[in-house]
């Protein structure tokens, strides 16, 4: 049987990964993981539960008890908390500015490392799995690693173009969410030593998608 094609890719919030992951893996006929849902999940179930996301040891405890299911069709992702889909509510206001605190908790971190080292070792053809400790903490053996970025300028203009916010106060959001994520001291946010950078400020979404599959095909055959 061939070797399974593995791509990590990293890189900060609004730099495109989660569009440029589902294309890349829907181009190579692979199967998708986008880590940072997984995240937002528990974020939204502690919200939910009203549990002080401050509370590092309060989350801890909770966390044990959520079981998370999570698709890997780029096409269709979905990501369930027990029996709700919970694939749209965990893109709101109240779980993106809650996510940092959730992400930094060890406990957390080290469950959720389980299942997706789990999940991607069970994708027979292979997988692109993205997030921000893919290729250093996760999956550190991946075919290949790609640190994917862009200006914070260029980042919050394309969500602003999503959500219709103000790309100012993105850009500020941004900002902090890169401040929380780059200085954390779980798993912080930071390119693998042997990933390839990719800066997308001056990319399309396509051309992106087409970069990375260039350097996917030369990598793996």
């Amino acid at each position: 049987m061939p070797t399974p094609l593995v791509i990590a890719i990293d890189g900060p919030s609004g730099s495109g990964k989660s569009s440029t992951a589902r294309g890349v893996a829907s181009k190579l006929g692979l199967s998708y993981l986008d880590t940072g849902s997984m995240y937002r999940a528990v974020t939204w179930h502690m919200l939910e539960r009203q549990i002080d996301i401050a509370d590092a040891q309060a989350v801890a405890q909770e966390a044990p008890n959520l079981v998370i299911t999570v698709g890997t069709d780029p096409l269709a992702p979905e990501i369930w908390v027990g029996d709700t889909d919970v694939s749209g509510p965990i893109r709101g206001a109240e779980v993106t500015a809650a996510v940092s605190s959730i992400s930094a908790v060890s406990a957390v971190r080290a469950q959720l490392v389980q299942i997706q080292q789990h999940v991607s070792a069970n994708c027979e053809a292979g997988v692109v799995v993205e997030g921000r400790d893919i290729g250093t903490v996760v999956l550190p053996d991946a075919t290949l690693k790609v640190y994917l970025t862009a200006d914070h300028h260029a980042r919050a203009a394309r969500r602003a173009a999503e959500n219709g916010d103000d790309a100012s106060a993105i850009a500020q959001s941004l900002q902090a969410r890169d401040t929380a994520d780059t200085t954390r001291t779980v798993s912080p946010l930071e390119k693998a030593p042997d990933a390839i950078e990719v800066d997308t400020t001056h990319m399309t979404l396509e051309q992106a998608i087409q970069h990375i599959c260039d350097l996917a095909v030369s990598r793996h055959g």
